[in-house]
């Protein structure tokens, strides 16, 4: 039987009442990009939080170059070759980039740091990773795209042969994932092993070799051949189903305009923007990096000023003036980044499903009703199918798509009229993806506008009613679903030359 470069040998790994991992085995060749792809909480992170030494599995093996390994902690992990690039990236912003290249390992002379071999050895890593950029720069002036390139670049200055990808490409624009995958690929050519864990299907059978397919913890299947493998053949193991149309688009009648804006200008807007929704109606933001989505969203829901324009809601004109007003005037934001603006990690799930609608059920409008919270979560949990193991669970510990269902609970406690969901499916699963479809649909058959963000053209134009594109800070084009094309959009979307 052919030995993989490293092998994972029944590797189980428990938490209190939770199961992570699951008796996992299979193996990664070097030279190779191997990837990992499941639902959240299917077992991906937990098993490279292993890899890298932060967990210590209750029992298995690894083996690397057909030696048995135990790490003690991460940097064990480090000194045997093994580097996990995260989607949080391990750096400290108010650095340079080449303290961060070398930090740990400051090359010295007569008991100084050496600065000109620092300069020298940082700026030779930043011309192998094929960038520009000067490394005295402090790393929080750069972009997302260049702090990953000095993240696998402090890897590979430590001789890493094992690196593993955690979502690498989850906030990066289409030139800087090009760039990635170049990098990517040169260091398999360099003979690397490579670990590549994504949820968009399209990089998987772009980039991938080999794929293993996690579920509930147990290693479900592996594919060394990717030639005869399907995205619904995938999709179906993650899921353990058949989801033939994962979008599941459901046409509904459309009611009366309830949402308006009007002239609504603003930071990060160039032209006075302008558009409605009726009540049953799902709509979607298309436009590439920069294009003011994001922004729109933040000046309608009052994290931003408006210097001019109007938002009215089933005819009346309501003034907004930060986010606490919005949600008064029945709008709410599911926000794009919601570990850091949407959810409180170390807060339970029932707080962070009450945190909003308390002001409803406060006992003489002193006292927390604990039981009315209790029964309101207990609502959520069954009705959007939130899987937690209490209602206690802090929130943190949830995976992003039941994360993202948390926060639209704490809205449907609100009884809000509009939804503005900003990339409300970002760094999800396919599964889950699926149940956040049909709860947006769902919003919308009641009679509620749905306005969301997406920067993926075959979710815009799978899930919504009608698209709007944006270019520069401008709305500049709305296209029904029947006429919508990827060629009319993107001609919208892209600069004009």
């Amino acid at each position: 039987m052919m030995s993989h470069y490293l092998e994972f040998k029944n590797i189980t790994k428990t938490f209190p009442g939770v199961k992570a991992l699951d008796e996992v085995s299979f193996g990664v060749d070097s030279g190779s990009i191997h990837g990992l792809v499941g639902e959240n909480g299917a077992g991906k992170s937990t098993l490279l939080h292993t890899l890298s030494g932060a967990f210590q599995p209750n029992k298995g093996q690894i083996i690397i170059d057909g030696k048995q390994r135990n790490f003690s902690g991460t940097r064990d992990a480090l000194d045997t070759g093994i580097a996990v690039i995260y989607q949080e990236l391990n750096l400290v912003p108010e650095m340079t980039v080449a303290e961060n290249l070398m930090v740990g390992n400051f090359p010295h002379k007569k008991g100084f740091v050496d600065h000109h071999e620092l300069m020298e050895k940082a700026r030779q890593q930043i011309e192998g990773l094929m960038e520009d950029f000067d490394p005295d720069t402090k790393l929080k002036d750069l972009s997302i795209g260049q702090r990953q390139m000095v993240e696998i670049g402090k890897a590979l200055l430590q001789n890493a042969r094992i690196i593993a990808f955690d979502e690498p490409t989850s906030s990066l624009s289409e030139r800087e994932v090009k760039h990635l995958f170049k990098i990517i690929n040169n260091l398999k050519e360099q003979g690397c092993a490579i670990i590549y864990v994504s949820h968009r299907m399209e990089e998987i059978f772009k980039l991938c070799d080999a794929c293993t397919v996690f579920r509930d913890g147990k290693h479900i299947e592996t594919y060394r051949d990717m030639e005869n493998v399907t995205h619904d053949l995938l999709v179906q193991k993650m899921v353990g189903r058949e989801i033939k149309d994962i979008y599941g688009y459901e046409p509904r009648d459309k009611g009366k305009t309830i949402f308006q804006v009007k002239g609504i200008y603003g930071p990060g807007i160039s032209k006075k923007a302008e558009f409605e929704v009726a009540a049953g109606e799902v709509v979607g933001f298309f436009g590439l990096v920069g294009a003011g989505r994001t922004e729109l969203f933040k000046l309608i829901y009052g994290e931003e000023a408006v210097e001019s324009g109007e938002i009215r809601v089933n005819g009346e004109r309501v003034e907004i003036n930060n986010p606490k007003t919005a949600i008064k005037n029945s709008i709410c934001l599911l926000p794009e980044d919601r570990k850091d603006e949407g959810i409180i990690g170390i807060r339970s799930v029932s707080e962070n499903i009450n945190v909003s609608c308390r002001r409803h059920s406060l006992k003489a409008g002193l006292f927390l009703d604990k039981e009315k919270e209790k029964e309101t979560t207990d609502i959520f949990i069954k009705s959007l199918d939130i899987k937690t193991p209490s209602r206690e669970q802090l929130a943190g510990n949830l995976s992003g798509g039941n994360q993202q269902k948390v926060i639209l609970s704490r809205w449907l406690s609100e009884d809000v009229e509009v939804f503005l969901m900003d990339e409300p499916t970002r760094g999800i699963d396919v599964g889950a993806k699926y149940e956040i479809y049909k709860i947006m649909y769902q919003l919308a058959g009641e009679g509620k506008a749905v306005v969301f963000i997406s920067s993926e053209l075959p979710e815009v134009m799978g899930v919504a009613d009608r698209i709007i594109v944006m270019r520069s800070g401008e709305i500049v084009g709305s296209l029904d679903r029947e006429e919508a094309t990827e060629e009319k959009i993107l001609s919208m979307a892209l600069p004009v030359s």
